[in-house]
């Protein structure tokens, strides 16, 4: 719960909470510098009937205003002659003597401007106690300036002492507008939460919004300062008062949910929130994510559709969704989703999510139909300063698709251009390349590459898995088994190693008490994956218990159509004497996948044709 309600931040305060408490509304306000809302807050509102300036206008009378306050200074050629010196040099690279310079011709000339080019030098520098002393003196040259004081403010708050913005805040906050200083007071908190000194900035934020704790802006402040503090029962307090004040607010009601924290409590209380005010898009967002956490899946992507109608191309709500669907394992739903999700980014090039794990999504849906073109056009779109992880990932994909096309040579070549540096990258490449052979058919030559990898590599988990696999693909059992041996001692969680070696017992139909145990072990470790159900539902097969069997079979297949699962459930319900339902299952497998092994095996074995 603690991670459902992120969206309680500034950006989700000031949508619910910019505009006059009477007419709380989804329109927001923001500035992407700090105390620019509030600043422009400051003067008095237009008539209703007089006709508000243009953008325009405003910009010139601002810039006529901040014109005016200049000094009037000469620019003699000595004065030409030190900028120009110490403009270039900083261009060279040198940063502290032109810092200097400006610094030093500032205060000679009490010219701002010059303090801000000092400033500016500073930070290109990253020189934090420089930037804030240039910054200091370009206020204090031009005291009015929005500019200036933002910058200061933003700058203080990430020092070592706070005390000078304390002043600030109380004067806007007494300045300001009734109907705009309950955002200011969500931008200070926002300020004050990134300042070094936690404690003082607790003390100043109490002290600041203490002449208005009687409004909604002030309580919902507390209640989140409190949060932040770890002090529950304040929180509580502050959030309760907020909600009695305003029931039909948006903001309050998820306040009240950030501080209950658990879903079992939060969730029905967003559930009758939004049966009477069914628009409030971050309450349903809200409440689609604790149904996520419950794994109420259906649920949570009934919400998320809900908000699809009325903003189709909202990229998160589209990203979540796929999500779902490849929960769900709605192949047809994740594609569909994630395909609009990356136009959707498309059509917006400021918006700046990753698409990589949705393009590696899609190129796993495609390859998954045979569609080798398609997966590879999806991995090409993937974006050069991506994850480096997801990155190299996506050039073994790409390896490996090369190779199912028919270009071995050239998945090869682009495995072997890799070059990791990571002895866990190094392993990766390995196994791709071991797949790769066995794609075209060399399988000895996997096996030998394999080999040698799981000597290079002793303590890899996932590569003497795949060893094991191969093992046993050319007949060594014994091999295999003490690869996956090897495996549960490295990683005991590794399900995937209990349930490989149960899997191989039952299918040579040797040792299957001891076949079910590790199938046991490993569903105890994953009880909702269906290739463990299957392999349980294929042990019961070989030990007899053919009800047993089938029902496994028949949880493993309404979770994943997997033509594996098929040809067993098929099996046992042959065994059973429901012929029909058998050939049914089989020609549904066969359907998916043509040339699937366990298929071809079991219709030789039980003299069977479709």
């Amino acid at each position: 719960m603690k991670n459902a309600f992120v969206i309680v931040t500034l950006s989700s305060i000031l949508a619910a909470c910019a505009v006059a408490p009477q007419q709380q509304t989804a329109q927001g306000a923001s500035s992407d510098t700090p105390l620019a809302a509030a600043e422009a807050a400051s003067g008095q509102a237009a008539e209703p009937d007089a006709e508000a300036p243009s953008e325009e206008e405003l910009d010139a009378k601002a810039r006529a205003e901040a014109e005016a306050r200049l000094p009037k200074v000469a620019l003699t050629s000595s004065l030409l002659n030190q900028l120009l010196k110490a403009e270039f040099a900083f261009r060279k690279g040198d940063w502290q003597g032109p810092y200097l310079t400006m610094l030093s011709l500032a205060q000679q000339t009490r010219d701002p401007r010059l303090a801000r080019r000092a400033a500016e030098m500073a930070v290109s520098a990253r020189q934090a106690d420089d930037t804030l002393a240039a910054v200091r003196l370009w206020r204090e040259l031009d005291p009015e300036s929005d500019e200036a004081t933002q910058y200061f403010v933003g700058m203080v708050v990430t020092s070592d002492n706070i005390a000078d913005v304390e002043p600030i805040f109380v004067e806007r906050l007494r300045e300001a507008p009734l109907d705009k200083r309950g955002l200011l007071l969500f931008q200070i908190q926002q300020l004050l939460g990134r300042a070094k000194d936690k404690e003082a900035a607790a003390a100043m934020l109490e002290r600041v919004i203490a002449p208005y704790d009687a409004t909604f802006e002030a309580r919902i402040v507390r209640a989140q300062a409190a949060l932040a503090r770890g002090d529950k029962d304040a929180a509580m307090n502050a959030a309760q008062a907020a909600l009695k004040a305003k029931p039909d607010s948006e903001i309050a009601v998820l306040m009240m949910a950030q501080v209950l924290e658990d879903d079992a409590r939060v969730g029905p209380m967003l559930e009758a929130f939004l049966k009477t005010h069914p628009e409030a898009r971050e309450v349903r967002t809200a409440h689609a994510r604790v149904l996520v956490n419950q794994k109420q899946y259906p649920q949570a992507r009934a919400q998320f559709e809900a908000l699809l109608k009325g903003r189709p191309d909202d990229a998160a709500n589209l990203y979540a969704l796929g999500v779902l669907a490849t929960q769900m394992n709605d192949v047809q739903g994740a594609e569909s989703y994630f395909t609009r999700f990356i136009e959707a980014l498309g059509r917006n090039p400021d918006d700046e999510r990753d698409p990589t794990r949705a393009l590696l999504i899609l190129a796993q849906i495609a390859e998954e139909r045979r569609d080798y073109p398609a997966a590879l056009a999806w991995l090409e779109k993937i974006p050069p300063g991506t994850e480096p992880q997801l990155l190299f990932s996506a050039q073994l994909r790409r390896a490996q698709l090369l190779g199912r096309q028919g270009d071995l040579a050239g998945g090869r070549k682009l495995l072997a251009g890799l070059k990791p540096a990571e002895p866990a990258q190094q392993a990766q490449v390995a196994v791709a390349e071991s797949q790769l052979l066995r794609d075209a058919g060399r399988t000895l030559e996997a096996y030998s590459l394999m080999e040698a990898a799981a000597k290079r590599f002793p303590k890899n988990p996932d590569l003497l898995y795949d060893f094991a696999l191969l093992a046993e693909k050319i007949g060594r059992v014994d091999v295999m088994e003490k690869a996956l041996r090897d495996v549960m001692t490295l990683a005991p969680d590794n399900h995937h190693a209990y349930n490989a070696l149960g899997y191989s017992l039952a299918e040579r139909n040797v040792r299957l008490q001891e076949a079910y145990a590790l199938v046991a072990k490993a569903l105890e470790m994953a009880p909702g994956d269906p290739f463990i159900m299957d392999s349980m539902g294929w042990v019961q097969y070989r030990m007899g218990k053919l009800d047993e069997a089938e029902k496994h079979l028949r949880n493993a297949y309404a979770l994943r159509r997997d033509p594996e699962i098929a040809v067993h459930l098929g099996e046992v319900l042959f065994q059973k004497g429901q012929h029909a339902a058998a050939q049914e299952l089989w020609r549904e497998a066969r359907a998916k996948d043509p040339e699937n092994d366990t298929l071809r095996s079991t219709l030789a074995r039980l003299r069977q044709s479709l």
